[in-house]
């Protein structure tokens, strides 16, 4: 989203989580989850948080004064900000924007889907120290059937990156998925993508908590 009184990007802000360690990113990181996603998975996590959260919009001035207590952290764990939601690249420009004002020692983690135009994907090259892929299958057919969404482009987005930030600054998330794939699908998954270069991948298994 754009300010309408500027060209300032402002955030859909829907949670602020602190003090994380081991889960996005290195040291300790502040997790910041962002409304939005193309995507319609089957099992997201954060589905009620999507649909039933109010969003409040942000400046990137007004994000930093809400995430800095943890300066100290970030700067003595190298850990940093994560933006999640959601489909943190959606807001690419803000965090852009967040970049160029938050201290030079934070680390900026992007969790994404990468199912994003590739002007996106552009954007968030410049000011994204790593990247948090979740790529959920790397067969277009289960991709499509799970997420509705079209995995040509992920993979189209991933090769860029591959080739633009280097893969030290990728890693890739395959999980296997209940009625979705298998673990024979997911091995599949993992060879492809070293084909393609990736070095770091996180294989799991989601585990549905149906409400």
């Amino acid at each position: 989203m754009v300010s309408e009184k500027s060209s300032e990007a402002l955030f859909p802000l829907l949670s602020i989580a602190r003090l994380r360690m081991g889960t996005d990113g290195t040291g300790v990181t502040t997790l910041v989850a962002g409304a939005g996603c193309p995507l319609r998975c089957r099992w997201c996590i954060n589905k009620k948080l999507l649909s039933d959260a109010p969003a409040e919009n942000v400046s990137a001035a007004e994000l930093l004064d809400r995430v800095k207590i943890d300066d100290l952290y970030f700067r003595t764990t190298g850990g940093g900000i994560t933006f999640g939601g959601g489909e943190s690249l959606l807001h690419a420009d803000f965090i852009a924007q967040f970049r160029k004002i938050c201290p030079s020692e934070w680390n900026i983690y992007a969790e994404t889907s990468l199912a994003v135009p590739r002007k996106a994907v552009e954007t968030a090259s410049g000011c994204v120290s790593f990247f948090i892929v979740d790529c959920k299958d790397m067969n277009s057919g289960i991709y499509s059937a799970y997420t509705g969404g079209d995995a040509e482009r992920m993979k189209a987005n991933l090769r860029y990156l591959i080739e633009t930030v280097g893969p030290q600054r990728i890693l890739v998330r395959v999980p296997r998925i209940p009625e979705y794939n298998t673990e024979a699908d997911q091995k599949r998954s993992v060879s492809e993508l070293k084909a393609l270069g990736i070095e770091n991948t996180d294989v799991f298994d989601y585990i549905i908590r149906e409400e």
